[in-house]
């Protein structure tokens, strides 16, 4: 069998053959399962992809690496990933979505654990600091591409075997997953990092990697016609069993929307939400140490709470958005946008009070938990055709890791430009990079609002 064969989207099984209710029980069966993998599988996506969010500190204090090679090791991933996200967005279209997210997650947890082996290389002095850097780098480049081939099959997923009915609320739950990922990074990883040190980070990334995996690959299915299902079109009543469900070639309706303006609006405001997303989990617990004089145990917590709420922003999204707004989904990207730029001016200038930050997280994580949802993802998938997900995907997503990856260069360089060193102690400037994040994310809702779901293809 050849990679292409093995990866190729499933051939039709034999039809089912008990009666309705039989048949409906087994959809009903399947589909949970593969929201839950999709949404499980793509949360230890996360762990494996903001580890090194967590350790910036330990390894600036160790001396191994400086802020401008953690921006730039940063920004490898993040560029990777928007190309990536291009790329793995087509593919996914025509792939086994099974087969080929469980692909993704493996190579980002070998990554990972590689990772954590050349940083014990370097303690062990047998790795200099270029060494560490450019390998570093590289790997994390590695882990950035492989890490943009879980979104697309995941929300494939949700397209394959949910009716576009209530697509917008399960989104909303799967949503979720970003922000699931990010707090179990925070916390877990972090705690890992404080008792044993930040090499060993890389490694329990690497082991919720291997969970991961296995979650995919037990309960992830590709698509109903492959379980002997009718299309999801003709088993929830969206189309009858006559009609013709041929709406064009995959590769047509993918070239149907690079033409869509309303696509290429949508992936430059969420370029800029991600900026001022990433900046905060990027740059965030280093922010807090070096600014507010926290230590590393509470500065990981506080931003893990930005994490934590983001939940509630996405699993309530999706159905506050279908059921009150009547899918009207830029009129809330744009009020959630500017709570961000609130709570976000909120964190970066309210000085060291423990509350005053902790409440600046719960409204920054619940904006940017609505906004990832509708920015990232559910607004691309309302104006273009179901058959064309993953191109409209891989457009925003590779618009919106540009946009952090871009974030994590800038900002590094000027926060490594704004350092001081006084009496052997170095401290970084944030106030221009602060300035640099808040105009992103006022930017991102002002786009946000001339994305209409009138718009579909």
């Amino acid at each position: 069998m050849s990679i292409l064969s093995f990866f190729r989207k499933s051939e039709p099984s034999a039809p089912f053959t008990g009666d309705d209710a039989a048949r409906m029980k087994l959809y009903k069966k399947l589909r949970f399962q593969s929201f839950i993998a999709g949404t499980v599988g793509y949360s230890l996506y996360y762990v494996c992809r903001t580890s090194l969010n967590v350790v910036k500190k330990p390894i600036l204090e160790s001396g191994a690496l400086d802020a401008t090679q953690l921006g730039i090791i940063g920004s490898a991933l993040l560029f990777a990933y928007a190309i990536g996200k291009f790329v793995n967005g087509f593919l996914s279209d025509h792939s086994n979505i099974k087969r080929f997210m469980a692909a993704g997650l493996c190579v980002s947890a070998v990554a990972n654990l590689l990772v954590g082996a050349l940083g014990f290389a370097n303690g062990g002095g047998m790795v200099g600091n270029m060494t560490l850097f450019i390998a570093f780098a590289v790997m994390w480049g590695v882990n950035g591409w492989s890490q943009s081939m879980g979104a697309p099959p995941a929300i494939i997923a949700l397209s394959r075997w949910y009716p576009l009915s209530k697509r917008g609320t399960y989104y909303g739950f799967f949503s979720a997953s970003h922000n699931l990922g990010e707090f179990l990074s925070f916390l877990f990883v972090g705690a890992v990092v404080g008792i044993f040190g930040w090499q060993w980070g890389f490694v329990g990334s690497s082991l919720a990697g291997v969970l991961g995996v296995l979650v995919i690959v037990f309960l992830l299915h590709d698509t109903p016609e492959s379980k002997g299902l009718p299309p999801i079109e003709v088993l929830t009543g969206e189309e009858a069993p006559e009609q013709n469900h041929n709406h064009g070639s995959t590769s047509e309706l993918q070239r149907s929307v690079i033409r869509n303006p309303f696509v290429w609006v949508l992936a430059l405001s969420s370029a800029f939400m991600y900026v001022s997303r990433y900046a905060i989990n990027g740059w965030g617990v280093l922010f807090l140490q070096e600014v507010k004089g926290y230590s590393l145990a509470t500065a990981t917590q506080v931003i893990s709470v930005n994490a934590l709420l983001g939940i509630v922003g996405t699993v309530f999204s999706g159905w506050l958005s279908d059921t009150l707004f009547h899918g009207r989904r830029n009129v809330l990207a744009f009020g959630f946008g500017v709570l961000n730029t609130i709570a976000l001016c909120l964190f970066l200038y309210s000085g060291d009070s423990m509350f005053v930050n902790l409440l600046s997280m719960v409204l920054f994580g619940m904006a940017i938990g609505v906004l990832i949802c509708f920015l990232g993802g559910l607004m691309a998938i309302d104006i273009v055709p179901r058959e064309a997900t993953g191109a409209a995907l891989g457009i925003v997503g590779m618009a919106s890791y540009v946009g952090a990856g871009l974030q994590d260069i800038v900002s590094g360089w000027l926060i490594n430009s704004g350092k001081t060193v006084t009496d052997g102690v170095t401290t970084y400037d944030f106030d221009t990079a602060i300035i640099f994040w808040i105009a992103a994310s006022a930017l991102s809702f002002i786009l946000a609002l001339f994305v209409s779901k009138r718009a579909h293809a």
